[in-house]
């Protein structure tokens, strides 16, 4: 696998400079006529995708395109979805707590005109994702973490509520016991809803929303609020998102290079899968923890890969809400 190749500062030789030439005179409306050129019969969307087998947040997401509301929109009202399943014990209320018995959640958005918004360790707030585009809305900050963005989430009007639910803490208290902290492929890192949405005009938003690994260390941050980790969009080639281990995902900026991989060219299905080979490639433990990725590209086209076996993907489009199973690199 090689690494994206930057042309900045690199000595060019007569014929280089020609063509470096020619791209740079293209204008804009040159480089908008290619897109608009495209032909319609590519195209594959309104489109909804997110991690795990979330059939009810994407239905919410489509309803929302349905009714005329942006992709962002609808990535914030099928999140929330999951934020206020208590069963879940992954976002929002009922999310597994930190090893000292506190639910930290942490989430971002960004939308078609690369615009970002995010909060870190927030406590007592069921929907994360909400104050994340508040933030980048409402606000000169892309992020506010802990006291402070719960403090904005109260003035915006949101009310503190305990998430901590019976069934987290009688989990928490079992973990007490041995204090043992070990990802489980597939469970624990069951942590996170990613969510990708296209309206019907092509315009792409994203949003993750998380209540990062169980039994983390207090004040522990993943990938899943941090631009270009666990969140891309660049409205003009795609979007990706991720979950599973934050810590990977975060040393090799998995979502820019998803996006980045598909404007080079890449289909979705091969940028998330060169994106985990370069985890895979660079972690001798990878056997150990899970990582994957879903992404959309322009056209709408969707794709979706990770390290283990176990992970699927939701995917609503033409009316059908299913659960698709990605490729991976390492069956259990």
């Amino acid at each position: 696998m090689k690494r994206r190749k930057f042309i900045q500062n690199a000595a060019l030789g007569s014929v280089a400079a020609t063509i470096g030439a020619s791209l740079i005179a293209c204008t804009d409306s040159e480089k908008k006529t290619v897109i608009a050129a495209e032909d319609p019969s590519d195209r594959k969307y309104p489109v909804v995708i997110a991690t795990w087998d979330v059939k009810e947040a994407t239905a919410s997401a489509w309803q929302s395109l349905k009714e005329g509301k942006s992709a962002l929109q609808a990535v914030i009202d099928g999140c929330a979805v999951e934020e206020a399943n208590a069963d879940g014990q992954s976002v929002g209320v009922g999310g597994l707590p930190d090893r000292d018995g506190r639910v930290t959640l942490d989430a971002c958005v960004m939308n078609e005109h690369g615009d970002y918004g995010a909060v870190l360790c927030m406590e007592n707030i069921m929907h994360p994702i909400a104050v994340a585009k508040m933030v980048m809305e409402d606000t000169p900050h892309v992020i506010l973490a802990g006291v402070g963005a719960e403090q904005f989430a109260v003035s915006q009007g949101f009310k503190r509520e305990n998430l901590l639910t019976e069934a987290s803490k009688r989990g928490w208290e079992a973990w007490k016991k041995t204090a043992e902290y070990k990802p489980i492929i597939n469970i624990e890192n069951h942590d996170t809803i990613g969510m990708l949405a296209m309206d019907k005009n092509g315009v792409i938003s994203g949003g993750c929303t998380t209540s990062g690994l169980a039994f983390k260390m207090a004040g522990r941050v993943g990938d899943s609020a941090i631009i270009g980790a666990g969140l891309f969009v660049d409205n003009e080639i795609g979007a990706c998102t991720a979950t599973g281990l934050g810590e990977e995902v975060l040393k090799t900026v998995g979502s820019y290079l998803v996006v980045e991989l598909m404007r080079q060219g890449k289909s979705p299905q091969e940028a998330c899968k060169e994106a985990v080979m370069r985890i895979v490639n660079k972690s001798k433990n990878y056997k150990d923890f899970q990582v994957a990725y879903i992404a959309m590209n322009k056209k709408g086209e969707t794709g979706a890969y990770s390290i283990h076996d176990g992970f699927v993907a939701t995917v609503y489009r033409d009316g059908k809400n299913t659960t698709e199973v990605p490729e991976s690199y390492n069956s259990l």
